[in-house]
Protein backbone atom coordinates (compact mmCIF):
# COMPACT_ATOMS: atom_id res chain seq x y z
CA UNK A 1 0.00 0.00 0.00
CA UNK A 2 1.09 3.53 -0.68
CA UNK A 3 1.49 6.22 1.98
CA UNK A 4 -1.74 7.86 0.83
CA UNK A 5 -3.62 4.59 1.26
CA UNK A 6 -2.15 4.07 4.74
CA UNK A 7 -3.29 7.59 5.71
CA UNK A 8 -6.76 6.77 4.43
CA UNK A 9 -6.76 3.54 6.44
CA UNK A 10 -5.86 5.45 9.64
CA UNK A 11 -8.77 7.85 9.18
CA UNK A 12 -11.23 5.00 8.48
CA UNK A 13 -9.99 3.16 11.59
CA UNK A 14 -10.64 6.30 13.67
CA UNK A 15 -14.20 6.34 12.32
CA UNK A 16 -14.67 2.67 13.29
CA UNK A 17 -13.32 3.43 16.78
CA UNK A 18 -15.89 6.29 17.04
CA UNK A 19 -13.11 8.86 17.50
CA UNK A 20 -14.09 10.64 14.30
CA UNK A 21 -17.46 11.23 12.67
CA UNK A 22 -18.24 10.18 9.11
CA UNK A 23 -18.84 13.81 8.10
CA UNK A 24 -15.45 14.88 9.45
CA UNK A 25 -13.73 11.96 7.70
CA UNK A 26 -15.44 12.84 4.42
CA UNK A 27 -14.17 16.43 4.74
CA UNK A 28 -10.62 15.27 5.41
CA UNK A 29 -10.52 12.75 2.55
CA UNK A 30 -12.49 14.92 0.11
CA UNK A 31 -15.13 12.24 -0.52
CA UNK A 32 -18.82 11.81 0.28
CA UNK A 33 -20.13 10.37 3.53
CA UNK A 34 -21.69 7.53 1.53
CA UNK A 35 -18.26 6.50 0.27
CA UNK A 36 -16.92 6.72 3.85
CA UNK A 37 -19.58 4.20 4.96
CA UNK A 38 -18.62 1.99 1.98
CA UNK A 39 -14.95 2.06 3.02
CA UNK A 40 -15.84 1.25 6.63
CA UNK A 41 -17.80 -1.85 5.55
CA UNK A 42 -14.89 -2.92 3.32
CA UNK A 43 -12.41 -2.67 6.21
CA UNK A 44 -14.72 -4.57 8.59
CA UNK A 45 -15.22 -7.40 6.08
CA UNK A 46 -11.75 -7.74 4.45
CA UNK A 47 -9.34 -5.78 6.59
CA UNK A 48 -7.14 -2.74 5.96
CA UNK A 49 -5.48 -4.32 2.89
CA UNK A 50 -8.77 -3.93 1.01
CA UNK A 51 -8.08 -0.18 0.73
CA UNK A 52 -5.17 -0.83 -1.63
CA UNK A 53 -5.59 -0.70 -5.38
CA UNK A 54 -7.05 -3.98 -6.59
CA UNK A 55 -4.88 -4.10 -9.73
CA UNK A 56 -1.62 -3.67 -7.85
CA UNK A 57 0.67 -6.66 -8.33
CA UNK A 58 -1.21 -8.01 -11.34
CA UNK A 59 0.58 -8.20 -14.70
CA UNK A 60 -0.37 -5.55 -17.22
CA UNK A 61 -2.74 -6.40 -20.03
CA UNK A 62 -0.21 -4.76 -22.40
CA UNK A 63 2.77 -6.75 -21.16
CA UNK A 64 5.09 -8.49 -23.56
CA UNK A 65 5.64 -12.19 -23.23
CA UNK A 66 8.92 -13.44 -21.78
CA UNK A 67 9.69 -15.23 -25.01
CA UNK A 68 9.24 -12.02 -27.03
CA UNK A 69 11.60 -10.14 -24.71
CA UNK A 70 14.29 -12.79 -25.00
CA UNK A 71 13.98 -12.93 -28.79
CA UNK A 72 14.02 -9.14 -29.20
CA UNK A 73 17.01 -8.68 -26.89
CA UNK A 74 18.90 -11.40 -28.72
CA UNK A 75 18.44 -9.54 -32.01
CA UNK A 76 19.41 -6.23 -30.42
CA UNK A 77 22.51 -7.73 -28.81
CA UNK A 78 23.60 -9.32 -32.07
CA UNK A 79 22.94 -6.53 -34.59
CA UNK A 80 22.01 -3.31 -32.79
CA UNK A 81 24.13 -3.27 -29.64
CA UNK A 82 25.35 0.28 -30.28
CA UNK A 83 21.96 1.60 -31.46
CA UNK A 84 19.76 3.88 -29.41
CA UNK A 85 16.33 2.60 -28.33
CA UNK A 86 14.44 4.67 -30.89
CA UNK A 87 16.54 3.60 -33.88
CA UNK A 88 16.66 -0.01 -32.68
CA UNK A 89 12.85 -0.08 -32.37
CA UNK A 90 12.48 1.22 -35.92
CA UNK A 91 14.84 -1.43 -37.32
CA UNK A 92 13.15 -4.23 -35.37
CA UNK A 93 9.79 -3.28 -36.87
CA UNK A 94 11.11 -2.74 -40.43
CA UNK A 95 13.50 -5.67 -40.82
CA UNK A 96 12.38 -8.30 -38.29
CA UNK A 97 8.60 -7.74 -37.85
CA UNK A 98 9.17 -7.42 -34.08
CA UNK A 99 6.93 -4.75 -32.59
CA UNK A 100 7.63 -3.23 -29.20
CA UNK A 101 7.28 0.30 -27.84
CA UNK A 102 10.33 2.53 -27.60
CA UNK A 103 9.99 2.99 -23.84
CA UNK A 104 9.68 -0.75 -23.21
CA UNK A 105 12.72 -1.45 -25.37
CA UNK A 106 14.65 1.30 -23.52
CA UNK A 107 13.87 -0.30 -20.15
CA UNK A 108 14.90 -3.75 -21.43
CA UNK A 109 18.16 -2.44 -22.88
CA UNK A 110 18.99 -0.58 -19.66
CA UNK A 111 18.31 -3.71 -17.61
CA UNK A 112 20.65 -5.71 -19.85
CA UNK A 113 23.36 -3.05 -19.83
CA UNK A 114 22.94 -2.25 -23.54
CA UNK A 115 21.89 1.35 -22.91
CA UNK A 116 22.59 3.92 -20.20
CA UNK A 117 20.34 6.66 -19.01
CA UNK A 118 21.58 10.13 -19.93
CA UNK A 119 22.03 11.02 -16.28
CA UNK A 120 24.19 7.93 -15.66
CA UNK A 121 26.49 8.36 -18.62
CA UNK A 122 29.98 9.58 -18.01
CA UNK A 123 30.48 13.11 -19.21
CA UNK A 124 32.64 13.28 -22.27
CA UNK A 125 35.86 15.12 -21.43
CA UNK A 126 36.54 18.41 -23.17
CA UNK A 127 39.49 17.60 -25.37
CA UNK A 128 42.04 20.38 -25.92
CA UNK A 129 41.95 21.98 -29.35
CA UNK A 130 45.15 22.70 -31.24
CA UNK A 131 46.02 26.30 -31.88
CA UNK A 132 45.62 27.75 -35.35
CA UNK A 133 49.01 27.57 -37.12
CA UNK A 134 49.35 31.21 -38.16
CA UNK A 135 48.55 34.63 -36.77
CA UNK A 136 45.26 36.18 -37.88
CA UNK A 137 43.59 32.92 -38.88
CA UNK A 138 41.24 32.88 -35.87
CA UNK A 139 40.66 35.70 -33.37
CA UNK A 140 38.58 35.02 -30.26
CA UNK A 141 36.42 37.91 -29.02
CA UNK A 142 34.43 38.36 -25.85
CA UNK A 143 33.12 41.03 -23.49
CA UNK A 144 33.98 41.01 -19.78
CA UNK A 145 31.63 42.91 -17.46
CA UNK A 146 33.55 43.75 -14.28
CA UNK A 147 34.33 46.46 -11.70
CA UNK A 148 37.40 47.50 -13.63
CA UNK A 149 37.86 50.75 -11.67
CA UNK A 150 37.18 49.15 -8.25
CA UNK A 151 34.43 51.64 -7.43
CA UNK A 152 36.41 54.72 -8.47
CA UNK A 153 34.36 54.89 -11.65
CA UNK A 154 31.28 53.30 -13.21
CA UNK A 155 31.07 49.58 -13.84
CA UNK A 156 31.80 48.86 -17.51
CA UNK A 157 32.68 46.14 -20.03
CA UNK A 158 36.05 45.36 -21.60
CA UNK A 159 35.97 44.00 -25.15
CA UNK A 160 38.86 41.58 -25.61
CA UNK A 161 40.31 40.39 -28.96
CA UNK A 162 42.94 37.63 -28.64
CA UNK A 163 44.73 35.73 -31.39
CA UNK A 164 44.27 31.96 -31.21
CA UNK A 165 47.73 31.12 -32.57
CA UNK A 166 49.83 33.37 -30.32
CA UNK A 167 47.61 34.32 -27.33
CA UNK A 168 48.43 37.90 -28.28
CA UNK A 169 46.00 40.60 -27.16
CA UNK A 170 45.04 42.21 -30.47
CA UNK A 171 42.56 44.82 -29.22
CA UNK A 172 41.24 46.07 -25.87
CA UNK A 173 38.43 48.59 -25.58
CA UNK A 174 36.29 49.72 -22.65
CA UNK A 175 32.58 50.38 -23.28
CA UNK A 176 29.60 51.08 -21.07
CA UNK A 177 27.85 47.85 -22.13
CA UNK A 178 28.49 44.99 -24.53
CA UNK A 179 26.61 46.33 -27.55
CA UNK A 180 26.76 46.32 -31.33
CA UNK A 181 28.16 49.85 -31.54
CA UNK A 182 30.82 48.94 -28.98
CA UNK A 183 31.99 46.05 -31.15
CA UNK A 184 31.76 48.32 -34.20
CA UNK A 185 34.26 50.75 -32.66
CA UNK A 186 36.60 48.02 -31.37
CA UNK A 187 36.60 46.09 -34.66
CA UNK A 188 37.20 49.26 -36.68
CA UNK A 189 40.26 50.00 -34.52
CA UNK A 190 41.42 46.36 -34.89
CA UNK A 191 41.19 46.45 -38.69
CA UNK A 192 43.08 49.72 -38.95
CA UNK A 193 45.85 48.32 -36.73
CA UNK A 194 46.23 44.73 -38.01
CA UNK A 195 44.13 44.28 -41.15
CA UNK A 196 41.33 41.77 -41.82
CA UNK A 197 41.57 38.34 -40.11
CA UNK A 198 40.10 35.17 -41.56
CA UNK A 199 37.47 34.66 -38.84
CA UNK A 200 36.26 35.86 -35.45
CA UNK A 201 35.27 33.30 -32.79
CA UNK A 202 32.58 34.45 -30.32
CA UNK A 203 29.79 33.17 -28.10
CA UNK A 204 26.10 33.04 -29.08
CA UNK A 205 25.19 36.52 -27.87
CA UNK A 206 22.57 38.38 -29.89
CA UNK A 207 25.26 40.76 -31.14
CA UNK A 208 26.75 37.90 -33.17
CA UNK A 209 23.90 35.49 -33.85
CA UNK A 210 20.17 35.63 -34.58
CA UNK A 211 18.49 33.28 -32.12
CA UNK A 212 15.46 32.71 -34.40
CA UNK A 213 16.39 32.03 -37.98
CA UNK A 214 12.73 32.19 -39.03
CA UNK A 215 12.17 35.65 -37.54
CA UNK A 216 9.64 37.59 -39.61
CA UNK A 217 11.27 40.38 -41.59
CA UNK A 218 14.84 39.30 -40.82
CA UNK A 219 17.64 38.15 -43.10
CA UNK A 220 19.26 35.69 -40.68
CA UNK A 221 22.22 37.88 -39.70
CA UNK A 222 22.88 40.59 -37.15
CA UNK A 223 24.20 44.07 -37.84
CA UNK A 224 27.67 42.95 -36.72
CA UNK A 225 27.45 39.88 -38.95
CA UNK A 226 26.36 42.03 -41.88
CA UNK A 227 29.39 44.31 -41.41
CA UNK A 228 31.80 41.35 -41.27
CA UNK A 229 30.19 39.76 -44.31
CA UNK A 230 30.75 42.99 -46.24
CA UNK A 231 34.46 42.81 -45.32
CA UNK A 232 34.66 39.07 -46.19
CA UNK A 233 35.34 38.05 -42.56
CA UNK A 234 33.67 34.94 -41.10
CA UNK A 235 31.98 34.91 -37.69
CA UNK A 236 31.93 31.58 -35.80
CA UNK A 237 29.94 30.94 -32.61
CA UNK A 238 31.07 28.57 -29.86
CA UNK A 239 28.63 26.15 -28.20
CA UNK A 240 30.34 26.31 -24.78
CA UNK A 241 32.61 28.75 -22.94
CA UNK A 242 35.30 26.05 -22.85
CA UNK A 243 35.43 26.06 -26.65
CA UNK A 244 36.80 29.62 -26.59
CA UNK A 245 38.79 29.05 -23.43
CA UNK A 246 41.70 31.20 -24.58
CA UNK A 247 39.75 34.43 -24.34
CA UNK A 248 38.00 33.25 -21.16
CA UNK A 249 41.36 32.69 -19.43
CA UNK A 250 42.56 36.03 -20.76
CA UNK A 251 39.55 37.70 -19.10
CA UNK A 252 40.51 36.11 -15.79
CA UNK A 253 44.09 37.37 -16.12
CA UNK A 254 42.95 40.87 -17.07
CA UNK A 255 40.53 41.07 -14.16
CA UNK A 256 43.53 40.55 -11.90
CA UNK A 257 46.49 42.32 -13.50
CA UNK A 258 44.78 45.07 -15.50
CA UNK A 259 42.71 46.21 -12.53
CA UNK A 260 45.81 46.63 -10.38
CA UNK A 261 47.75 48.36 -13.16
CA UNK A 262 44.96 50.92 -13.58
CA UNK A 263 44.90 51.46 -9.83
CA UNK A 264 48.60 52.29 -9.87
CA UNK A 265 48.12 54.56 -12.90
CA UNK A 266 45.22 56.41 -11.21
CA UNK A 267 42.72 55.67 -14.00
CA UNK A 268 39.06 55.83 -13.05
CA UNK A 269 37.02 56.51 -16.21
CA UNK A 270 36.42 54.88 -19.59
CA UNK A 271 38.02 57.59 -21.76
CA UNK A 272 41.26 57.61 -19.78
CA UNK A 273 41.36 53.80 -19.77
CA UNK A 274 40.97 53.59 -23.56
CA UNK A 275 43.74 56.14 -24.04
CA UNK A 276 46.11 54.22 -21.69
CA UNK A 277 45.23 50.56 -22.37
CA UNK A 278 47.55 50.33 -25.43
CA UNK A 279 50.52 50.62 -23.06
CA UNK A 280 49.29 47.66 -21.05
CA UNK A 281 48.51 45.63 -24.20
CA UNK A 282 52.08 45.86 -25.45
CA UNK A 283 53.52 44.95 -22.05
CA UNK A 284 51.10 42.01 -21.71
CA UNK A 285 52.05 40.63 -25.14
CA UNK A 286 55.74 40.96 -24.32
CA UNK A 287 55.21 38.79 -21.23
CA UNK A 288 52.66 36.18 -22.35
CA UNK A 289 52.49 36.01 -26.16
CA UNK A 290 54.08 33.03 -27.88
CA UNK A 291 55.44 32.46 -31.36
CA UNK A 292 53.05 30.90 -33.93
CA UNK A 293 53.73 27.56 -35.58
CA UNK A 294 53.90 29.28 -38.97
CA UNK A 295 55.46 32.63 -39.79
CA UNK A 296 52.72 33.42 -42.29
CA UNK A 297 50.38 36.26 -41.24
CA UNK A 298 46.80 35.57 -42.39
CA UNK A 299 45.71 39.19 -41.99
CA UNK A 300 44.67 40.85 -45.26
CA UNK A 301 45.08 44.51 -46.06
CA UNK A 302 42.03 46.75 -46.27
CA UNK A 303 40.82 47.46 -49.79
CA UNK A 304 40.16 50.99 -51.09
CA UNK A 305 36.46 50.06 -51.29
CA UNK A 306 36.32 49.09 -47.59
CA UNK A 307 34.69 52.24 -46.20
CA UNK A 308 34.83 51.38 -42.51
CA UNK A 309 32.97 54.50 -41.36
CA UNK A 310 30.04 53.53 -43.57
CA UNK A 311 30.19 49.76 -43.03
CA UNK A 312 30.19 50.00 -39.22
CA UNK A 313 26.82 51.75 -38.98
CA UNK A 314 23.36 50.47 -38.13
CA UNK A 315 21.79 49.83 -41.53
CA UNK A 316 18.15 49.17 -42.39
CA UNK A 317 16.04 49.57 -45.51
CA UNK A 318 12.98 51.80 -45.71
CA UNK A 319 10.59 52.60 -48.55
CA UNK A 320 10.29 56.15 -49.85
CA UNK A 321 6.72 57.33 -50.39
CA UNK A 322 5.49 59.27 -53.40
CA UNK A 323 5.59 62.41 -51.26
CA UNK A 324 9.35 61.92 -50.66
CA UNK A 325 9.07 60.84 -47.01
CA UNK A 326 10.04 57.78 -44.96
CA UNK A 327 9.89 56.73 -41.32
CA UNK A 328 12.71 55.35 -39.20
CA UNK A 329 12.76 54.90 -35.41
CA UNK A 330 9.49 56.83 -34.96
CA UNK A 331 10.88 59.82 -36.85
CA UNK A 332 9.55 61.16 -40.16
CA UNK A 333 12.26 62.14 -42.64
CA UNK A 334 11.43 64.48 -45.54
CA UNK A 335 13.72 64.19 -48.58
CA UNK A 336 14.67 67.25 -50.57
CA UNK A 337 13.18 67.52 -54.03
CA UNK A 338 16.15 66.61 -56.27
CA UNK A 339 16.54 64.37 -59.35
CA UNK A 340 18.16 61.63 -57.20
CA UNK A 341 15.40 61.66 -54.58
CA UNK A 342 12.69 61.56 -57.27
CA UNK A 343 14.27 58.41 -58.69
CA UNK A 344 14.02 56.84 -55.21
CA UNK A 345 10.24 57.27 -54.96
CA UNK A 346 8.56 53.90 -54.43
CA UNK A 347 11.93 52.18 -53.85
CA UNK A 348 13.68 51.01 -50.70
CA UNK A 349 16.73 53.02 -49.66
CA UNK A 350 19.49 52.34 -47.13
CA UNK A 351 19.16 54.16 -43.81
CA UNK A 352 22.52 54.43 -42.02
CA UNK A 353 22.56 55.42 -38.33
CA UNK A 354 25.78 56.16 -36.46
CA UNK A 355 26.48 55.75 -32.76
CA UNK A 356 25.81 59.46 -32.09
CA UNK A 357 22.37 59.24 -33.73
CA UNK A 358 23.29 60.82 -37.07
CA UNK A 359 21.11 59.37 -39.87
CA UNK A 360 21.99 59.43 -43.58
CA UNK A 361 20.04 58.04 -46.54
CA UNK A 362 21.63 56.30 -49.56
CA UNK A 363 20.25 54.92 -52.81
CA UNK A 364 22.33 53.25 -55.50
CA UNK A 365 25.51 54.67 -53.98
CA UNK A 366 24.19 58.25 -53.92
CA UNK A 367 23.50 60.29 -50.82
CA UNK A 368 19.93 61.54 -50.47
CA UNK A 369 19.60 64.86 -48.60
CA UNK A 370 16.83 64.77 -46.01
CA UNK A 371 15.71 66.44 -42.80
CA UNK A 372 13.86 65.11 -39.78
CA UNK A 373 10.33 66.49 -39.51
CA UNK A 374 9.93 68.23 -36.13
CA UNK A 375 7.45 66.70 -33.75
CA UNK A 376 4.39 68.70 -32.68
CA UNK A 377 5.17 68.29 -28.97
CA UNK A 378 2.22 66.03 -28.19
CA UNK A 379 2.70 62.89 -26.12
CA UNK A 380 3.24 59.58 -27.92
CA UNK A 381 1.94 56.36 -26.41
CA UNK A 382 4.76 53.93 -25.65
CA UNK A 383 7.56 56.28 -26.71
CA UNK A 384 11.02 54.89 -25.99
CA UNK A 385 12.96 57.43 -23.94
CA UNK A 386 16.74 57.09 -23.52
CA UNK A 387 17.97 56.90 -19.96
CA UNK A 388 19.80 60.22 -20.25
CA UNK A 389 16.55 62.00 -21.23
CA UNK A 390 14.40 60.30 -18.60
CA UNK A 391 14.46 63.21 -16.10
CA UNK A 392 13.45 65.80 -18.67
CA UNK A 393 10.75 63.50 -20.08
CA UNK A 394 9.24 62.93 -16.63
CA UNK A 395 9.29 66.68 -15.89
CA UNK A 396 7.51 67.41 -19.19
CA UNK A 397 4.91 64.68 -18.51
CA UNK A 398 4.22 66.03 -15.01
CA UNK A 399 3.83 69.59 -16.28
CA UNK A 400 1.55 68.38 -19.08
CA UNK A 401 -0.68 66.45 -16.64
CA UNK A 402 -0.86 69.43 -14.26
CA UNK A 403 -1.90 71.74 -17.09
CA UNK A 404 -4.64 69.33 -18.19
CA UNK A 405 -5.99 68.99 -14.65
CA UNK A 406 -6.06 72.78 -14.19
CA UNK A 407 -7.86 73.23 -17.52
CA UNK A 408 -10.43 70.59 -16.55
CA UNK A 409 -11.00 72.27 -13.18
CA UNK A 410 -11.50 75.65 -14.85
CA UNK A 411 -14.04 74.23 -17.30
CA UNK A 412 -15.96 72.53 -14.50
CA UNK A 413 -16.00 75.69 -12.37
CA UNK A 414 -17.16 77.81 -15.29
CA UNK A 415 -20.03 75.44 -16.09
CA UNK A 416 -21.20 75.36 -12.46
CA UNK A 417 -21.17 79.12 -12.34
CA UNK A 418 -23.26 79.31 -15.51
CA UNK A 419 -25.83 76.85 -14.11
CA UNK A 420 -26.12 78.83 -10.90
CA UNK A 421 -26.48 82.05 -12.85
CA UNK A 422 -29.31 80.56 -14.94
CA UNK A 423 -31.03 79.39 -11.77
CA UNK A 424 -30.94 75.74 -12.66
CA UNK A 425 -29.33 72.64 -11.30
CA UNK A 426 -28.98 69.02 -12.51
CA UNK A 427 -30.42 66.24 -10.38
CA UNK A 428 -27.95 63.29 -10.06
CA UNK A 429 -28.95 60.40 -12.30
CA UNK A 430 -31.57 62.43 -14.19
CA UNK A 431 -31.28 64.07 -17.59
CA UNK A 432 -33.91 66.81 -17.22
CA UNK A 433 -33.20 70.21 -15.66
CA UNK A 434 -35.20 71.47 -12.70
CA UNK A 435 -35.65 75.06 -11.68
CA UNK A 436 -35.21 76.26 -8.12
CA UNK A 437 -38.97 76.32 -7.70
CA UNK A 438 -39.29 72.76 -9.05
Amino acid sequence: MSNEEWDKAGIIQRVLDRRLSQVEAAGILGISTRHVRRLCRRVEERGVASLGHRLRGRPSNRRSLAGDRARILAVVRKRYADFGPTLAQEKLAELHELHVSVETLRQWMMAEGLWKDRRRREKRPQRPRRRRPCRGQLVQIDGSDHEWFEGRGPRCTLLVYIDDATSELMELRFTEVESTFGYFAATRSYLKRHGKPVAFYSDKATVFRVARRDAVGGVGETQFGRALSTLNIDILCANTPAAKGRVERANSTLQDRLVKEMRLAGISDIDSANAWVETYRQDHNRRFARAPASEHDAHRALLPTDELDRIFTWQVRRKVTQSLTLRHSRVLYVLEDTPDTRKARGHRVDVLEEDNGTVTLWHNGRHLPAKAWPKDGRSHQGEVVPNKRLGAALAWAQAHQTAREEASTRRKTTREQQLLADGTRRRPGKSRLLTKAG
